[in-house]
């Protein structure tokens, strides 16, 4: 199993997947955070997913999967108390039509 970093961030940039977070959080002031992103780093430095967390719980999680080419291959999206949701993409980038609305088996 491949070890995780997490790094904190204010916000994230656009609306493409995966995320492109911004403006990095130092430990010393997450205290008096309310809202925050915990971005989550494969060894390689890769976005591996993030949760979004409102007052230290989380209500939004991103989990990623890549091709060998590095185009984002799969994205499951989970938010608090629903299914979660899987998109899939070719190694284009590309997203596959969703048929039946996937979710997460």
């Amino acid at each position: 199993m491949t070890e995780l970093t997490c790094r904190h961030f204010v916000s994230y940039s656009g609306v493409r997947l995966p995320r492109r977070f911004v403006e990095t959080i130092p430990a010393t002031a997450l205290a008096n955070c309310n809202v925050c992103f915990c971005a989550l780093f494969a060894e390689n430095g890769r976005l591996a997913g993030f949760d979004e967390l409102v007052y230290g719980e989380a209500e939004l999680s991103h989990r990623y999967d890549y091709h060998g080419n590095g185009q984002l291959r799969r994205a499951e999206i989970s938010r608090f108390d629903e299914a979660a949701i899987v998109l899939l993409f070719d190694e284009s980038g590309a997203r596959y039509p969703s048929l039946h609305g996937e979710t997460a088996s």
